[in-house]
């Protein structure tokens, strides 16, 4: 079993980071294969709403998000991990999710399979405030760009009242939650 991890945050080492890590300790624990995607670290272009699209799904756009779009194919499970940046999922996540327009428009519009086998996703939400409307605001775009990839929304782990990078080291519950929910991943999937 494959486990992918997405890291939406600006922030390397940062809470969301910590949280993904210790996903991908369970996961490892229950013996999955698992890597993980630092979106900051690769060069890409938000969706230009090409006017000329293929028909099968795949973005025309040639850069990093070629291998992103691989490698979801090829992933048992996705863990998307993001803060909340004005209430809502972080550039970097927005940015990743809109470029799967492509692959939208050919399940939705086009009714045609757009590459993406069933898998399993997980989302982890690192937020400052106690908002609950901004944790729905980004959980609602996760579960369109799951629906879109042929994901089940079946995990989320929903951190509140953390702010500075590493904040989330004091909150062992939460921890132990991300560890608890790489291993569910694994055991549900498999």
């Amino acid at each position: 079993m494959k486990v992918l991890a997405i890291n939406a945050s600006p922030r390397i080492k940062g809470n969301t980071d910590l949280l993904i890590g210790k996903v991908l300790e369970g996961a490892i624990s229950k013996g999955a294969e698992v890597e993980k995607i630092v979106l900051n670290e690769l060069k890409f272009l938000p969706c230009q709403e090409c006017s000329k699209m293929a028909d099968d799904g795949l973005c025309l756009v040639k850069d990093d998000m070629q291998d992103v779009y691989t490698k979801i194919k090829q992933a048992d499970a996705i863990v998307l991990g993001s803060p909340i940046f004005f209430g809502s999922l972080s550039a970097q996540a927005k940015m990743m999710i809109d470029r799967f327009q492509c692959a939208w428009r050919a399940k939705y519009i086009l009714k045609k399979d757009n590459g993406h086998k069933k898998i399993t996703g997980a989302f982890i939400c690192v937020e400052a405030s106690s908002r609950k409307d901004f944790l729905g605001n980004a959980r609602s775009i996760v579960r369109n760009f799951f629906a879109v990839i042929n994901a089940g929304y079946k995990y989320e782990l929903f951190c509140q009242g953390i702010e500075g990078k590493g904040d989330i080291l004091k909150h062992a519950v939460y921890l132990k939650k991300a560890f608890d929910l790489g291993r569910a991943i694994v055991s549900k999937t498999t």
